[in-house]
């Protein structure tokens, strides 16, 4: 395996970094999309529940206990599943359906991962 190869490998399985280019990912979609009366308080809602699952997930990295380390790993999911409502509501909203799924997709599997995470930590 080249090193390319394995460095987009390792990187899917390192979340500190994936939630980050998560987060930059949206930011970046975010910027493009039109404001106006009805986007404007959506992308608002959203940019703050999208990057706040990387911040809240460094937080659990450093949790002072198992019982803080699950609580923010639920932080994290309920942030991921909030992400996922506030991206159909763009999606209708802005008719970007197909860019919105892209990211409707990882804020689900991050939802995945956390659940996993927080039932494998008991």
């Amino acid at each position: 395996m080249t090193n390319e190869v394995q460095n987009q490998k390792d990187k899917k399985y390192d979340l500190v970094e994936r939630t980050a280019i998560f987060g930059e990912n949206m930011i970046d979609f975010l910027k493009i999309v039109e404001k106006n009366e009805i986007t404007r308080p959506l992308i608002n809602q959203c940019i703050r529940s999208a990057t706040s699952i990387g911040a809240n997930y460094m937080e659990a990295d450093c949790a002072e206990s198992k019982k803080d380390f699950r609580h923010k790993i639920g932080i994290c999911k309920k942030e991921s599943k909030e992400t996922m409502h506030w991206m159909r509501m763009i999606a209708r909203a802005v008719g970007k359906e197909s860019e919105c799924r892209v990211l409707w997709r990882e804020a689900q599997e991050f939802t995945f991962i956390f659940a996993a995470i927080i039932n494998n930590s008991k």
